[in-house]
């Protein structure tokens, strides 16, 4: 053999087994994972809805991975404490569970945020529906959203709603503007204890989740007029969506699900969001998550983030809307 022809072939081997090892290299399994205790970052005290997802998730997902996977709670700073929490840490072993309305009006809320959603806050996959919906005070005698509003229009500024910062209290704003309405709102730390007036008469209506003024609810000092969601909620069948009522400006889904920091590879993204969505799918967890005032609402990592995108336009149509700038 010529020494052309010899380097020739040499070096048609060496591709051959290069391209073998590369093929090897990429059908080699990913490291393992977990190799030590899991945490998920929840931007709520204890008993929260998502503090409940994110305890029904880690129990079951506890038990497959062979690690223990730890709830942390840190309320508190609009969530700020909790993402800057993640996103600084960048730890590929700690996640944040939260609703996707804890974060989205942020650019519209602080001139310093301090990270970029797209770039530090990956979507892994989408868990649940926290229920929101629209609660009256019994002492009004409505019995429906149109009647609230007939009501509100007859006296202005004389009734007042307590709402949850963020984009609950966003959504509020804008239909109060859509429908040029006239509504005090007014503020509780303690949500449960601002609900609880309504069976006073001293808040007529609410703004938060189900689970909030279930217990008035319940004791016959307040009732549901709307659900804000797209669909009827499982707990409170009965009661129609605002949309069903013609009112389109107050729907908005309660998005719960898990985040990444940026230094989790797609693969393990992939990989842990097709599992936490499947914990979602399991009948017991399902049945809990009703009881609590969720919905199962299981999806992957590109169905939520579709879902953030569109919820990210419907704050910034709002804030255009009553006239809130970008901030950051």
């Amino acid at each position: 053999m010529s020494f052309i022809r010899y380097t020739a072939a040499f070096a048609c081997a060496g591709l051959l087994g290069l391209a073998a090892l590369t093929g090897a290299q990429a059908q080699a399994p990913a490291p393992s994972w977990p190799t030590r205790s899991v945490k998920l970052i929840v931007p709520f005290a204890p008993g929260a809805g998502a503090d409940i997802g994110a305890r029904l998730a880690a129990d079951v997902l506890s038990r497959k991975w062979g690690q223990s996977v730890i709830v942390e709670n840190r309320p508190g700073g609009d969530s700020l404490i909790a993402l800057r929490a993640v996103i600084g840490d960048n730890d590929d072993h700690q996640f944040l569970f939260t609703p996707t309305g804890n974060f989205t009006p942020h650019p519209f809320r602080h001139e310093k945020l301090g990270y970029v959603r797209e770039r530090d806050l990956l979507p892994i996959a989408r868990f649940s529906n926290t229920v929101l919906a629209i609660g009256v005070s019994e002492s009004l005698g409505v019995k429906s959203l149109q009647e609230f509003i007939a009501l509100a229009r007859a006296k202005p500024n004389e009734l007042n709603v307590m709402t949850v910062p963020g984009i609950t209290e966003l959504v509020w704003d804008g239909f109060t503007k859509t429908l040029d309405l006239k509504i005090q709102k007014v503020n509780f730390t303690n949500l449960g204890q601002g609900a609880g007036e309504m069976a006073t008469g001293r808040i007529q209506a609410v703004m938060a989740a189900y689970a909030v003024m279930q217990p008035v609810v319940q004791g016959k000092g307040a009732r549901v007029i709307a659900v804000n969601g797209r669909t009827r909620a499982p707990a409170i069948p009965d009661v129609p969506t605002a949309i069903e009522q013609g009112v389109p400006s107050l729907q908005l889904e309660g998005l719960v699900g898990m985040f990444a920091p940026r230094s989790v590879s797609a693969q393990l993204r992939k990989r842990i969001g097709d599992e936490v969505a499947d914990v979602a799918r399991m009948p017991e967890i399902a049945a809990r998550l009703v009881a609590s005032g969720q919905v199962p609402n299981p999806g992957g990592a590109e169905e939520f983030a579709a879902d953030i995108a569109a919820q990210e336009k419907q704050v910034a149509e709002i804030a255009k809307l009553i006239g809130l700038s970008r901030k950051n």
